[in-house]
């Protein structure tokens, strides 16, 4: 299975994820009115940010399987990657006005005690987006997609949320009606703290950021290749679910070009089977240490 493959079984998980919203979200926003609870209320505008954040995970996917051209030669693999960042500030939004509301309920002169019903819907919609996040998780691994891989943690903190909010329902029915409202605002701010992430996660990835500690790996692994005498300079960046690699190495100056073209090759076998990595770049140059040393071979007498 090749990468567009890959993408396209991605697919799967993102149209789930859209179903299970859809269905989920009426149900709460229905109970949630009808039975004056604002946990399930703001849990269900939870999940329609979560709605358009899995269609932008999809859209992403469907833009990222074109092929390169002219003007795109590392292909559209960071479509993902922008879609979701459009994802962030409409979840934001849709958090803040969450918290707003929350807040001013919380300060209302009247309490209302929402219906227990309410909690077990919670509950009901916990374990749909518990399935959910197996899933989509299951399958995420599998092919190696780092954006359903993120949507499968934003199923998790969904199916959270929806626990939260039952804990503030059932505490509203033992004299406790400002639960409800608290748990709302705990909603609010998961929402915002998700948006904050994936917009984080999603800048980081389109300035070329990239984390220390794996590219310490991806040298370590280089480093350990037969023939490798060190590694001059080494840099990656993420395009979409997948990562670019550019690195220099130094060999023994008096290895042949097919020498050093397999030391390449083997470079890319060992990135490939180790950590995934399809697309690496090898530059190649003599070792400065043993050219400055004067090295020869030995004469014959």
């Amino acid at each position: 299975m090749n990468q567009y493959d890959e993408i396209k079984q991605g697919e799967k998980g993102a149209w789930v994820s859209i179903g299970a919203y859809l269905g989920l979200s009426a149900i709460k926003l229905g109970a949630g009115y009808w039975f004056v609870s604002g946990a399930l209320v703001a849990d269900g505008y939870n999940n329609l940010t979560d709605i358009v954040a899995s269609v932008a995970v999809l859209i992403g996917l469907r833009i990222s399987q074109k092929p390169p051209d002219k003007d795109h030669p590392y292909g559209h693999f960071r479509a993902e990657t922008i879609a979701a960042l459009i994802a962030s500030f409409i979840m934001a939004t849709v958090g803040i006005q969450v918290l707003i509301s929350a807040v001013k309920s919380l300060f209302a002169a009247n309490h209302h005690i929402p219906n227990l019903m309410t909690a077990w819907i919670a509950l009901f919609a916990a374990a749909c987006m518990g399935g959910v996040y197996i899933y989509n998780r299951r399958l995420a691994l599998r092919i190696n997609n780092q954006a359903l891989l993120a949507a499968a943690k934003d199923n998790l903190s969904d199916a959270l949320v929806s626990i939260g909010a039952a804990i503030g329902i059932i505490g509203s029915q033992f004299g406790l009606p400002w639960l409800d409202p608290v748990a709302a605002i705990a909603v609010g701010i998961i929402i915002c703290k998700t948006a904050w992430e994936i917009f984080y996660s999603s800048t980081h990835a389109l300035t070329d950021g990239f984390d220390e500690n794996e590219l310490s790996s991806l040298s370590s692994t280089i480093a350990k290749t037969k023939g490798v005498k060190s590694i001059k300079d080494i840099k990656a960046r993420v395009h979409g679910s997948h990562v670019l690699v550019d690195v220099i190495v130094q060999v023994d100056p008096e290895l042949t070009l097919i020498e050093s073209h397999q030391i390449s090759d083997e470079i890319e076998r060992r990135m490939s089977r180790k950590h995934n990595i399809m697309s690496i770049h090898v530059h190649v140059e003599p070792d400065e240490l043993i050219e400055n040393t004067g090295a020869s071979k030995p004469e014959n007498h």
